[in-house]
């Protein structure tokens, strides 16, 4: 099964630093992941490879999820231990596999039953 992205955009498919919920334990999303921490994501394009949010000046807590860096700025202002977090991976489509076949267990089933008619018949 082929999924697109809607009005051809992108997909946004959550890495683990994104975290599972928004608020409101909401399925998250770039937006809602924008609302829940304040920070701000970016767009970084990569020609051999998806394309990513990421969220700049930011650090990945002890639970593994993105957030902002609090801390020590330098003279020169630049934040100490600050990191760049990629948050979102974005595709263009993505194919599932297919889970269930019906059409396989229906033939399995339909070569079977003659062979079940004629073991339950009594004659």
């Amino acid at each position: 099964m082929l999924i697109r992205g809607k009005d051809g955009l992108w997909l946004a498919i959550p890495l683990p630093a994104a975290g599972v919920t928004g608020l409101g334990r909401q399925r998250i999303t770039p937006w809602r992941w924008e609302q829940r921490t304040g920070m701000r994501l970016r767009f970084v394009y990569r020609r051999n490879g998806p394309s990513l949010l990421v969220a700049d000046d930011a650090r990945l807590n002890n639970r593994g999820l993105a957030a902002s860096k609090g801390g020590r700025r330098r003279r020169d202002g630049v934040l100490t231990g600050a990191q760049t977090v990629p948050v979102f991976l974005l595709l263009r489509q993505v194919k599932m596999p297919k889970k269930l076949d019906l059409n396989g267990l229906a033939r399995d089933a339909t070569a079977r039953l003659p062979g079940a008619i004629l073991g339950a018949w009594k004659a």
